[in-house]
């Protein structure tokens, strides 16, 4: 019975991440003062290659699903299934949510209100991420890449997994502004996103329903150097 309970706590749990990560994410993407590095972009990428910012998000997931498997160094079936399953909803949630907030008007709302505004968005994409991967029931694939990264090579660390995963968005955004000469969706936002998501994550571990822990599902940098 326990683990009845544990499953169903962990999935209403996951249900509330996953609105609470598109929304923060499309708010961020509304004020347009900077997004979360993988948010950003794939805003800069749809704009590249002229198609709607949904799928965009959604080809995005299916290519860092492909490469969680690589960095596994073995066939996860649960985990592709999982990746794939979290990727299809969110992607076009964040557009749906975001034409919702253009809607009620934050695109012009006074600078410093946006400003406060893109930050809380921030910090609600940071607390999304810490709730569903202590959930572990399935992941974004970015998030996973992170997590993969976190606890098979770098011995746990939220904040030096979160920079490594960092490295294919900011490949991508920086083509993606030499080819089209604009730059969409990075700021004032993007720069705290890279100094304070890993640090947000860790700290939402113990203080945002810490009765929810870590379900630890990969092998663990002691475990691999073995």
């Amino acid at each position: 019975m326990t683990h009845i309970a544990d499953f169903h706590q962990r999935f209403w749990f996951l249900i509330f991440s996953i609105f609470l990560n598109s929304a923060a994410n499309a708010l961020t993407i509304s004020t347009n003062l900077g997004s979360a590095v993988w948010t950003g972009s794939s805003v800069n990428l749809a704009n590249w290659i002229h198609i709607p910012l949904g799928t965009t998000l959604l080809l995005y997931g299916i290519a860092v699903t492909l490469l969680n498997q690589l960095m596994l160094g073995h066939f996860d079936r649960r985990r592709f299934i999982s990746n794939l399953l979290y990727i299809v909803p969110f992607s076009y949630l964040v557009q749906f949510i975001a034409g919702f907030w253009n809607w009620l008007g934050v695109p012009s709302l006074p600078l410093v209100i946006r400003l406060i505004v893109n930050l809380l968005g921030l910090i609600g994409v940071a607390t999304a991420v810490s709730i569903y991967q202590r959930c572990n029931l399935i992941q974004h694939p970015n998030d996973d890449l992170s997590y993969i990264l976190r606890f098979r090579f770098l011995h746990g660390s939220a904040i030096i997994a979160q920079w490594t995963s960092y490295l294919p968005p900011l490949t991508i955004t920086v083509i993606a502004f030499f080819v089209t000469g604009q730059l969409r969706a990075i700021g004032i936002g993007t720069v705290f996103a890279l100094v304070a998501q890993g640090a947000i994550m860790g700290w939402s571990d113990t203080h945002v329903f810490p009765s929810l822990k870590h379900h630890v599902d990969v092998p663990t940098a002691h475990h691999h150097a073995a």
